[in-house]
Parts: structure tokens; C-alpha cells; sequence
């Protein structure tokens, strides 16, 4: 079936999107994203149009604005997505440096507890500033962005600093607490993509 003919209830867009129903039940009493048509029962049903309605209250969501400010700006947003898209892809370009360089600021702070240095206050606070920025769980595109600087890094490390590398990994998670491994599980399902 064509998408763009297609019809969603509410529980189907919620799971086709991740998107909460109660999200899009208060979306629709804001007035920003109403539903095109209901079942014969009052069921909400959301066609294609709504959809890149949806997207755009979502990319705006993550540029920062309010709902109000959304609502202020939606129309004028959602006539041609080019200039979003755009500005969405340079948003998500800046969220993958972003966690690199925290990847690397946790990278040196655990090489320095490695050799038993204690890293400087100052080191800690630009951690904590970086860890701050990255506030947003990760898209299946910067996951998958990240996946391939990894293999593109651990490709150019020889057997030898993979070996190490491997040894301080399983050497740090057996330090760990098992509430601090599940404190970090949690974490991590957090920051990623939930599975479909």
C-alpha cells in the first residue's frame, strides 16, 4: 500500500514513531498536530500528511523550541522540508562531534586512572560540560555514524593495542559494582535507539 494513502491509528503511529500516544493525544489538544480523520467509533486516524506534520513538531522539539514556539512556527515550517532537513542533518553532524569528543575526553580520563594519575579538576569539569551538551538518546543514524568511526579507529590500531584495549575494557567492567553495571546498562539504553 502506498504510504502516503495509508491511515494510522494512534497506538500504530506511536509505535511506527516511538512516539508516546499520550504525546500525540496532547499534540492534538494543542492544536498542532490534529488527527485528518477518525474512525466511525472516534478513533484517531493519521494520514501521510500528518506524518510530515509530526516530523516537523519533532525536529523543531529537538532544535529546542518550546510547544508554544511550535505552534507559532509550524505552518511555516511545514511548507518545504528542504531547509529542515537540512538544518536537522547539520543538528545531527553536530551531536556526532559532540559525542566524539566526549568519547575522547572518557578515553583520557580513563587512560590517566590506567596509569594511576588522578585526572585534574579542570579535566573533570570539561567532562562534566561535554556530558551536559549530550543530553538527546542517540538516531539510528548517529549510531550508525559512530559505529563506522569506531571500525575506521580500530582498524588502524595494530593486534597488539586491540589486545590492550580489550584487556582495560573487561579489566574495567569487572571493577564494577553490579549496580554499577546495571546503572550503565541503563545508561546505555538510554542513549540508544530502542530496537524495532
Amino acid at each position: 500500500m502506498d504510504q502516503t494513502q495509508r491511515e494510522w491509528r494512534v497506538g500504530e503511529l506511536a509505535r511506527a514513531t516511538r512516539v508516546t500516544v499520550r504525546a500525540l493525544h496532547h499534540y492534538d489538544r494543542l492544536g498542532l498536530l490534529v488527527p485528518s480523520a477518525r474512525t466511525a467509533g472516534g478513533h484517531r486516524c493519521y494520514t501521510g500528511d500528518d506524518v510530515r506534520r509530526l516530523h516537523v513538531i519533532l525536529a523543531l522539539r529537538g532544535f529546542g523550541l518550546s510547544l508554544s514556539e511550535i505552534r507559532d512556527t509550524l505552518d511555516e515550517a511545514s511548507g518545504d522540508p528542504t531547509g529542515l532537513l537540512r538544518r536537522q542533518l547539520a543538528e545531527t553532524e553536530e551531536r556526532i562531534r559532540r559525542g566524539m569528543s566526549l568519547r575522547a575526553r572518557l578515553s583520557g580520563v580513563l587512560d590517566a586512572l590506567d596509569r594511576l594519575d588522578e585526572p585534574s579538576t579542570s579535566e573533570f569539569l570539561r567532562l562534566i560540560e561535554e556530558m551536559t551538551i549530550m543530553s538527546q538518546p542517540l538516531t539510528p543514524e548517529q549510531l550508525a555514524e559512530m559505529q563506522r568511526k569506531r571500525q575506521e579507529f580500530a582498524a588502524s590500531l595494530t593486534p597488539e593495542e586491540l589486545a590492550e584495549m580489550s584487556r582495560r575494557r573487561s579489566e574495567a567492567a569487572a571493577a564494577l559494582t553490579p549496580e554499577q553495571a546495571e546503572a550503565m546498562r541503563a545508561e546505555r539504553a538510554r542513549w540508544m535507539p530502542q530496537a524495532g
